[in-house]
């Protein structure tokens, strides 16, 4: 007889009638007043209790990449907003489905360089060598290192630098941060000019400082930039701003019809 699968399971939560259970703890009886949202979201996420300084930073984090002005993604969302006011969630989804390395920058990239960069120091290589081995071969191959360049923000991103001030006052800079200003460096030397190291990279840094999975680094920017998302369709709401922005669109583009045959 072919053994029977295991039944598929999930460890999040569970509704009964008289409660709910959220990662093993009751909801109602020991989460609502006791935990912050932010706190919440990191049991959620990780199954575990927050330390101060994760929940410090998972708030610092939240806030330095939740809002950034008339961004594609809101613009997206607004212009969506005014062609369906009913559709709120709609409008959200648009927002966050324009969301990516151009807009919304690319945390989890770098993640995945940092973390790939730090199992070379930990098997013995000096972290200085290994970026520059990094930036010499992306930019030997015509690429652009991850976490850096800003067309706003030069020559830094002041929400870069202030995360690495609070991980330094706070302790936390390790092995990534490390990293992360290393790869400034020899981003610098490799490109003959200073390149803002942007929010990403930081982001990216701490959050692996902290013992944050790689995976979960693109969840911050994705929750923060929903809460910017609805602020700009609430007050779509009142001051609508979507199709004023449609037709500047309309506006800035000339119609250049084909070539007649």
């Amino acid at each position: 007889m072919p053994s029977e699968r295991p039944r598929p399971v999930s460890s999040i939560s569970q509704a009964y009638p008289d409660r709910v259970e959220v990662r093993g703890r009751d909801l109602c009886g020991d989460l609502m007043g006791r935990m912050s949202f932010t706190e919440y979201f990191h049991l959620l996420l990780t199954g575990e209790e927050a330390t101060e300084d994760q929940r410090f930073f998972l708030d610092l984090l939240l806030v330095s990449i939740a809002e950034h002005g008339l961004m594609p993604s809101n613009v997206a969302a607004r212009m969506t907003f005014a062609a369906d006011p009913d559709s709120l969630h709609g409008a959200v989804a648009a927002g966050i489905l324009g969301c990516g390395p151009v807009v919304l920058g690319t945390s989890e990239s770098c993640a995945r360089l940092l973390a790939e960069a730090q199992e070379h120091v930990a098997a013995g290589e000096e972290p200085a060598a290994v970026v520059d081995r990094i930036a010499h071969t992306v930019h030997g191959a015509g690429g652009k290192v991850p976490g850096f360049g800003h067309h706003v923000h030069r020559p830094v991103d002041p929400r870069a630098e202030r995360i690495l001030e609070l991980a330094d006052e706070r302790a936390v800079s390790g092995p990534h941060v490390l990293l992360a200003r290393c790869l400034r460096d020899s981003v610098a030397a490799t490109w003959g000019k200073p390149l803002p190291l942007n929010v990403s990279m930081p982001i990216a840094a701490v959050m692996l400082d902290l013992g944050f999975s790689i995976d979960a680094v693109k969840a911050i920017p994705i929750l923060a930039r929903t809460a910017g998302l609805l602020a700009h369709l609430a007050e779509e709401r009142e001051q609508s701003l979507g199709l004023l922005l449609a037709g500047a669109a309309e506006e800035a583009v000339a119609y250049e019809p084909p070539p007649a045959s």
